[in-house]
Parts: structure tokens; C-alpha cells; sequence
């Protein structure tokens, strides 16, 4: 090949590859393999082997350099990297928009707001000249930053030429921008929540300490020596300002801009015409915050004309025209006052930190779980201890870290007690196994956990039966397990606190509406050990199909037999089952506390119900169906209950054995994977008609 045949191949194989990794990196599709991918970065690598001459410092090839710096050079930004003020309320919001008013001397709606996510990372600065990256550096001071170009060629979103990938409507004339002189963009580089965890994952099998937060290791990865480092922690790279004047009047123009020059940015962004707009954004936003694939901590709020932002000014660093309103904080923290051990249904012995109380999220908290001892261990964590406590969403809230630099000596180790703390029996820690457990069947913790599992909804769902009344009905020793809940009347009630005749009457009726239920919920409620709502549903279409039972109800005790008739390797050999869930099944109906239970329950009038008939069009035969984002009209548990029917089995996590994602609105990472695994995806629309519903 001739170097003049070289250069021609280059140039194809740079467009093809740059083409491709904008597809994948900024608009999360793919038309190739990545496979295929890196077989033409591959071409090119033994090309500019070949012709080192023809290597530019836009090529794919150059994103990781060779030999790691001995440290960072400084760097003046010509335009300072400002902060924000932060806001936590909406009153402290609308104080703000107050003072926009007043230096800017008119009325409010006269300057709409601009509203974006505020994305939990590093801001950085990058610099193009004549289309070329030539410079990426840190926020620093705000006026003095570091260089970090080589490792910010590493992350797969910044291009290392600018292109214009879409026409923007706002600005068609963006192309004569870029090929001349400098542009300046700037943005945040993160990690994935997936990425995050994965390498976490990794920390620990070599032994090695976790990592606190992304936010953290996205600063040290782009803060490494070595950009190969830096490369193999997949950051990502999202713009959020056009520093260079290329004709853009407002902040959504400059969005605008991000997108045609094929940066990603964020999709939620908007333009806000009143407050009101902000609150409902803000809500709405914080309701999302889980399901996104990166960490957020609240919102950006810019007045949206860039003439009037910048006539607002700048106090100290930071500028009038802006403001981060941040959402409520999910961690924070606070002082371990005592750690006691909670005792599970299956008699899991739990430690639980009992915390000074803390806001956190809006919630103020005062327990954190402590999981088991393996968890204590690896925190250290001590009485008196000084530690910083997290919760995401409904989550139960844990301790992330022990601030060991606070210790006074005073504070107090751990140990996991010789005998249950509730009933004094003996406990045990079977091999392999994390947990310590209650052995003791008549431990009252065990019998009342039980008791809530059973009455729940998934279980034998009576109405007006909770967890107080039945502490209650246990205080009084009117019940002493599940089955006495049957034998209860009225004149047991009506002495209760809280109750009268009517209420009384109204639970007894939702008690004997009970006795009655599917035998999958039946299963579920009896609390055994791994077995869960999927597994009851599992072991209910197996053994209990319409046409072993006949379409009919059948007893407690006709179930029982059918179960206790089983071996180990008879449920060993039904798909999903394993031998620790086998030997779990297989103990629990031969023990004789249990074939007491089940026989007070036969005696009760309990009746069960077989699974559903199939419907006659089993579309979903045989096939794995996996759920993300919300569905119109149908919660998470109906929408699992039609895929049933039909004959598919709904599946929690995306693998190479999926073969459906049903993608509703706000969907999270797994519709990415989906796309990236080569996944059918199917929206509402698609799954109902597939179904004809």
C-alpha cells in the first residue's frame, strides 16, 4: 500500500469510527458490533504504524497517550469556571427571583428561566482550535486550573474533532464556528451508577477498600498520571455551556448547539416561563432521580438570556444569574448512640444502629441497618462512633463510612450475642452462610415477623390487619401463631384499644373473606426460607396446575401431602430451583412445628386455589419478558401478572437469554443494556398490540 492509498483509508477509517462512537456514546444506539468496532480501530492502528506521518491528534488512536505525566501543568481559563448558590426550598427560590427583579428592574416574566439537571461530578473546561481538541482542563480556583487533556482524550463522548452531526435549527451557521479559531465548551464528567457498582464489585474480589461515591472516583480517574488509568473507568462526558460566542442568545440555544456538535448534554432540560414551572420541574425531576443512570444532587436554574444573565453579574464566584436548587440530602451525618440486633421471620439475627436522629431525603432518621456481622466488620463500626448515613429513595437507610478521625477511644465494639436477644434459645451460623439465626420456633420475634409476613398483601391480604393490631392480639395472647387469627370472633375484638362493634365486625368478615386465596399467595404468606413471590408462583404452576387439581379448590393438608411427597432432587429437577432452595422446601414440610401449623390452618377452612387456566393464545410461551420504566394503567405487579398469563416469565435483570424489554415511560439502564445486548425492545403501544389487549 502506497502512503498516498494510506492516507485515503485513514481518512474513511477516522470518519467510519468517529461516525460510530458519536452513535454509541452520545445517542446510546450502535448499527455495528462492537466487535466489528474495534476491528476497524484496529486497521487503523497498524495503518499509522505503517505511516506514522499520517498521525493527527484527532485520530481515535491518540485518546490514550504513552508514557503517564509527572504531574499536572496549570492552567489560566480565559473565562472563569464559576460556582452556585445553592437553594434547598422553594421559599429560598423565590427570594432569589425576587432579587433578579430587582436588578434587573423589571418584572419577573419578563425573564423566562432555563432549568437542566445538576449532574454529581467534575466539572471541566474543553478547548478546540480550528475543530481540533487541544485542551482540557479542571475547574481548580475557578481562574487556575489543572491540564488534564490526555486524560479527558480518553473518555469515549468528548470528540476530538468537532462535527456537526445535526443541522440546529436555532444556528445553522455552527459549521463556520468550528473550523476557525477556538471554541470553548464546558461540562461534567461522571461515572454511571452500572459502571460505579461494577468496579466496586471488582475492588472487592482483589481485596481491596470500595470506593465512597462516583463523584469521588470520577475526580481521582481524571486526576491520574497514567491516562490508561483513566480509560478503563469509562467516564462519561456531558456539556452543559458554549463559553464561545457562536450567535447564541440564550442558554437553550446553547444546548442546542451541544447536540449539533454531537455532545451529550441533558435531555430533561427545558425552559421554565414562571416559578411555578421550577417546582413542578424540580418535583418531577426528584421523582426520576433513582431511575436515571447517573448521580444527580438537584437542578441548574439560569435565567435564560444570556444578555441578561451576564448584565446580573458575578458576586465573589458566583453569579447572580444562577442558582443550583438542590434536592433534599441523601446522606449525612450523625453519631451511634447504640447497636441492637433485630430478629427476622426466618430468625436472621440483624444489627441495626439506632442513630442520633438526622435528616435525610426528608425523612428524619434514627435506625440504620447494619445487614450482618460481615458488614460491621468491613465498616469497623463501634458505639459512639461518628458516621455518615445514607438512603436513596424508599430504601432502609445504612451507614456508608465511619469517620474514624473523630474517635474520642470511648467508643464501644460489637459482638453478636450467644443466644437470641428475644427468646434466650440458642443460635446458630450454618457454613458458608453471613447470617446468624434464631433456632428457637417458638421464638416471639420469629412468630410475629411471621404474622406480618403472612397477613400482608401478597400473602393472605386481610384488610385492617396490621402490624399493631396483631402486636396487640399477641400481648393479649388471643393468637399464638397464624392459624389462631382464624379461631378469633368479635368479642375477642371489641376489647381491644381502637376497636368497636363495627370495626370488630368489619375485620372479622375480612378474616373469613381470607380463608380463601391462590395457592401461590398461600405459599408465598408461609414465610419459607428463599422461597418468594416468584418462587411461590414457580412452584404453584408446577405442582398445582389446573389439571392436577382439576380446576377445583383443594385443603391445606391436600397440599401439604402433594409437597411433602417430594425429594430434594424431585424440586431440584423444576427450572429455577436449586439445591439450597430444595433443601429448604424439602425441611420445611417435614418439620413437625410446620405440619402442626399446616394442620391448624386445614382445620381452619383454609382453601386454595390452582393457578389460572392459560389462556388459549400462550404468545409469550417459554419467553423471558423484562419491565422497565412505568405502563399506562397498569402497576409493575399486573403488568408481571399479564405477562403470565400469556405464558412468558417476568424477569427482573436483562441478560443474553431475554428475549423481550417492555419500555414504558421513564425507563432506566435496562432498556441501555437492552440495546446494547441486540435486545427486542417493545414500547406500550407495541407490547399491547403483541398481546392484543
Amino acid at each position: 500500500m502506497t502512503e498516498k492509498e494510506a492516507q485515503e483509508r485513514i481518512k474513511k477509517l477516522r470518519t467510519v469510527i468517529n461516525h460510530h462512537r458519536y452513535l454509541y456514546h452520545v445517542r446510546d444506539t450502535q448499527e455495528i458490533s462492537d466487535a466489528a468496532l474495534d476491528s476497524l480501530k484496529h486497521e487503523l492502528h497498524q495503518l499509522e504504524d505503517m505511516f506514522p506521518a499520517l498521525i493527527t491528534p484527532d485520530s481515535p488512536t491518540q485518546r490514550v497517550g504513552g508514557e503517564p505525566l509527572s504531574k499536572f501543568e496549570k492552567v489560566t481559563h480565559a473565562v472563569r469556571m464559576l460556582s452556585l448558590e445553592d437553594v434547598f426550598t422553594e421559599q429560598e427560590f423565590v427570594e432569589w427571583t425576587n432579587r433578579m427583579d430587582r436588578f434587573l428592574k423589571k418584572e419577573r416574566s419578563v425573564f423566562p428561566l432555563f432549568g437542566e439537571v445538576k449532574f454529581d461530578g467534575i466539572a471541566v473546561s474543553l478547548v478546540y482550535k480550528d475543530g481540533i481538541f487541544i485542551q482540557g482542563s479542571t475547574r481548580g480556583d475557578g481562574s487556575v486550573g489543572e491540564n488534564i487533556t490526555q486524560n479527558l482524550k480518553t473518555v469515549e463522548s468528548i470528540p476530538l474533532k468537532l462535527e456537526t452531526h445535526t443541522a440546529s435549527q436555532l444556528r445553522p451557521d455552527i459549521a463556520r464556528h468550528i473550523t476557525k479559531g477556538e471554541v470553548e465548551i464546558r461540562g461534567e464528567v461522571v461515572i454511571t451508577k452500572k459502571t460505579f457498582k461494577a468496579i466496586n464489585i471488582q475492588q472487592e474480589k482483589k481485596g481491596e477498600k470500595p470506593y465512597a461515591n462516583p463523584r469521588n472516583l470520577a475526580a481521582g480517574s481524571l486526576r491520574q498520571l497514567d491516562p490508561r488509568i483513566t480509560k478503563d473507568r469509562n467516564l462519561v462526558f456531558l456539556g452543559y455551556d458554549v463559553v464561545t460566542d457562536m450567535g447564541q442568545k440564550t442558554h437553550e440555544e446553547s444546548h442546542a448547539i451541544l447536540s449539533s456538535l454531537g455532545f451529550r448534554s441533558d435531555a430533561l432540560a427545558r425552559v421554565l416561563p414562571e416559578a411555578a414551572d421550577v417546582f413542578l420541574f424540580w418535583r418531577d425531576v426528584e421523582k426520576k432521580r433513582e431511575k436515571l443512570p447517573y448521580h444527580i444532587d438537584g437542578l441548574v436554574i439560569s435565567v435564560n438570556d444570556i444578555k441578561q444573565f451576564h448584565a446580573l453579574g458575578v458576586v465573589g464566584k458566583t453569579p447572580r444569574g444562577a442558582l443550583a436548587f438542590k434536592f433534599a440530602p441523601e446522606e449525612a451525618t450523625t453519631h451511634v448512640l447504640d447497636i441492637q440486633v433485630q430478629v427476622g421471620r426466618t430468625g436472621v439475627l440483624t444489627p441495626v444502629a439506632h442513630l442520633e436522629p438526622v435528616a435525610i431525603g426528608g425523612v428524619t432518621v434514627s435506625r440504620a441497618t447494619l445487614h450482618n456481622m460481615d458488614e460491621v466488620h468491613r465498616l469497623g463500626v463501634r458505639v459512639g462512633d461518628t458516621v455518615i448515613v445514607g438512603r436513596a429513595g424508599d430504601v432502609i437507610p445504612d451507614i456508608r463510612s465511619v469517620l474514624t478521625d473523630l474517635r474520642t477511644g470511648s467508643e464501644k465494639r460489637f459482638h453478636m450475642p450467644d443466644t437470641c436477644p428475644m427468646c434466650g434459645g440458642p443460635i446458630e451460623k450454618k457454613e458458608g452462610e453471613v447470617a446468624y439465626r434464631c433456632t428457637n420456633k417458638k421464638c416471639s420475634a420469629l412468630i410475629r415477623e411471621g404474622l406480618y409476613h403472612m397477613v400482608s398483601k401478597k400473602g393472605f391480604d386481610i384488610d385492617g390487619l396490621g402490624p399493631k393490631i396483631i402486636d396487640a392480639l399477641l400481648d393479649q395472647s388471643l393468637i399464638q401463631d397464624a392459624a389462631d387469627v382464624f379461631d378469633l370472633t368479635e368479642g375477642d375484638l371489641v376489647p381491644l384499644e381502637r376497636f368497636g362493634e363495627k370495626s370488630a365486625k368489619n375485620l372479622i368478615e375480612s378474616i373469613a373473606h381470607a380463608k380463601r386465596l391462590p395457592v401461590a399467595r398461600f405459599l408465598y404468606a408461609l414465610g419459607i426460607f428463599h422461597i418468594g413471590e416468584e418462587m411461590a408462583i414457580t412452584l404453584a404452576r408446577k405442582f398445582f396446575g389446573t389439571a392436577s387439581a382439576k380446576g377445583r379448590s383443594f385443603s391445606v393438608e391436600e397440599c401439604r401431602k402433594r409437597l411433602a411427597a417430594l425429594s430434594v432432587e424431585d424440586l431440584e429437577h423444576v427450572d429455577g430451583i436449586g439445591a439450597k432452595v430444595a433443601e429448604s422446601i424439602y425441611a420445611w414440610f417435614h418439620d413437625t412445628h410446620n405440619i402442626a401449623l399446616l394442620g391448624k390452618l386445614d382445620t381452619a377452612g383454609i382453601r386454595l386455589d390452582p393457578p389460572h387456566a392459560p389462556r388459549v393464545t400462550q404468545i409469550l410461551a417459554g419467553k423471558r419478558i423484562v419491565v422497565t420504566g412505568e405502563l399506562e394503567g397498569m402497576s409493575r405487579d399486573e403488568v408481571r401478572d399479564v405477562i403470565r398469563a400469556y405464558g412468558g416469565d417476568p424477569s427482573e435483570s436483562v441478560s443474553k437469554k431475554t428475549d423481550y424489554v417492555v419500555v414504558g415511560k421513564n425507563p432506566g439502564s435496562k432498556y441501555s443494556k437492552a440495546q446494547q445486548l441486540g435486545i427486542s425492545v417493545l414500547d406500550e403501544k407495541a407490547f399491547r398490540d403483541l398481546l392484543q389487549l
